[in-house]
């Protein structure tokens, strides 16, 4: 007998990650092969067009584990029984942009995100913070999101750990592959 369904959010689904983010689940890449996904895809309204071309895709594709799908602009709708969220939408750095800049566009994306999982979502979820800066924006997730235990929210700074892990190379003309111990802290930012 298979498992019920889990409802996994994309936010910025119609995006390239997003949309390189969403088969992959559908096919059981995040949650295993034998567990069925009900897909929820939140975009903003002028990505609506595009993220409707997902939700197709994902249809005529017919995924065995795929038992539904929810496309939708509205974060109440989105974050409505999510079992997991993958928050990848959010502000992009623009050319010129520094980090506060980004932060200050992301402070009320998450805040309205963190209310939406607050009311909505299961207070079990797993939360995985993409857009940058990651840290931050989970930091103000779990801040307004309360009833959602911090141990399961998540940011994914690899990127800033590959990058540290890039200079201290460099810097010491030591291979990659041999760097160990490396720790990241903090933001990533112009200073870094």
């Amino acid at each position: 007998m298979a498992p019920e369904p889990k409802r996994v959010l994309i936010t910025g689904a119609a995006g390239q990650i997003g949309y390189a983010l969403a088969p992959l689940v559908a096919r059981g890449a995040a949650l295993g092969p034998d567990q069925p996904v009900i897909l929820h895809l939140l975009d903003i309204e002028p990505a609506k067009q595009a993220l409707e071309g997902v939700r197709m895709e994902l249809v005529d594709s017919a995924y065995p584990l795929l038992a539904g799908v929810v496309a939708t602009t509205d974060v109440n709708e989105a974050f409505n029984g999510i079992d997991v969220a993958i928050l990848v939408g959010g502000f992009p750095r623009k050319a010129g942009m520094e980090r506060k800049d980004v932060m200050s566009k992301n402070v009320s994306i998450y805040k309205a995100q963190a209310a939406a999982l607050e009311k909505h979502g299961s207070k079990n979820a797993k939360i995985l913070v993409v857009a940058n800066p990651a840290n931050t924006n989970a930091l103000i997730l779990k801040e307004n999101a309360p009833s959602i235990p911090a141990e399961n929210i998540t940011a994914m700074t690899r990127l800033d750990h590959n990058r540290a892990l890039g200079q201290l190379s460099e810097r010491t003309g030591t291979h990659v592959g041999k760097v160990r111990n490396a720790i990241i802290w903090g933001n990533h930012s112009s200073t870094q």
